[in-house]
């Protein structure tokens, strides 16, 4: 038996990663290998993209579906920094 000592991560910066993106970047990391632990996590809106906001709960949330619908195999994904989350923006659906 190979262990596989990796852990991926998307931050899901607002205006860049979208549900959309989400659907791909799952189907890519199933592909791999569905056991890997996978996290999403917030953006924190400081030095250089200061002008951008912190991820919001709800695009979070839909990232999260997205992830889970587009593959139904990815066995270890969950939503990390989740103190960063915020409700200052609604991404478009």
């Amino acid at each position: 038996m190979v262990v596989i000592n990796v852990i991926t991560s998307t931050l899901l910066v607002p205006g860049y990663i979208d549900t959309e993106e989400m659907v791909r970047i799952a189907e890519f990391k199933a592909n791999l290998n569905p056991d890997i632990p996978y996290a999403l996590l917030g953006f924190n809106p400081n030095f250089f993209m200061d002008d951008l906001p912190y991820t919001s709960s709800r695009h979070a949330s839909e990232a999260l579906e997205a992830a889970r619908i587009a593959t139904a195999v990815l066995r270890n994904i969950r939503l990390g920094n989740v103190q960063l989350f915020s409700n200052a923006y609604w991404p478009k659906t």
